[in-house]
């Protein structure tokens, strides 16, 4: 097994006056990544932020924070260059909203970011299968992509599980509705790279709520590999 345990805060949960000084916060309260969650008003309602906000955050923060850019846009081959050249290290799409994904995969390792594949609740975890061969990491959404705030799927968990039987050394995500009370159901799951949105940016002290998530995730991965 070759994946660790990530916890990455998604910063669209943060004080969006203060971005780039939440970043360096988060980063400080020993995140391992930052999500960074892109909408368009097309693939999902809600419009967030794009390029040049990335770019501006890259500058903020400097070059060492990994950017793992959610892509929730019905045409993410438009972004991959712009996204590139902002400072992104990894562009994960939605595999509804492509056609030809195989093509954005390279499109994607040619302009030097990894790359994530993101499934919807109602997509099912064989449509990504196919690809899990080609891409970094995984990405089974939680909650309906789109929205902040909505309760945590349970029912997504199967899908962590086969694609860690699967795919033992897979990076595989989970986002949303993910902290405290349901981190163990994910960890156990499989999962080792964590979403985690206003139960770490609300938080009193998100130095532990993210020292927690850690835990979790680490204590599954040591009983994965003692029982095998």
């Amino acid at each position: 097994m070759s994946y660790s345990a990530k916890i990455g805060p998604s910063i669209l949960s943060s004080d969006l006056a203060c971005l780039g000084n939440e970043c360096v916060r988060m980063m400080e309260c020993g995140a391992d990544y930052l999500h960074l969650d892109v909408m368009d008003g097309h693939f999902v309602p809600n419009i967030t932020f794009g390029h040049p906000m990335v770019e501006c955050l890259r500058n903020c923060v400097g070059p060492d924070p990994f950017f793992d850019m959610h892509m929730m846009v019905s045409r993410p081959e438009q972004w991959v260059k712009p996204m590139a050249a902002a400072g992104a290290n990894q562009y994960t799409f939605h595999i509804e909203a492509t056609t030809n994904a195989g093509n954005l995969i390279k499109e994607i390792r040619e302009s030097g970011m990894r790359v994530g594949l993101a499934i919807k609740p109602g997509t099912t975890v064989e449509e990504l299968a196919p690809w899990a061969g080609q891409i970094d990491m995984a990405l089974v959404m939680t909650v309906e992509p789109g929205f902040g705030g909505q309760s945590f799927m349970e029912d997504m968990m199967p899908k962590v599980s086969w694609l860690r039987s699967q795919f033992p050394s897979l990076d595989i995500e989970v986002d949303g509705g993910v902290g405290p009370s349901t981190i163990h159901k994910c960890a156990e799951a499989g999962a080792n790279m964590i979403v985690s949105g206003s139960a770490v940016l609300s938080s009193e002290d998100p130095r532990s709520v993210i020292a927690m998530l850690r835990t979790a995730v680490l204590e599954a991965i040591q009983k994965r590999s003692l029982d095998r």
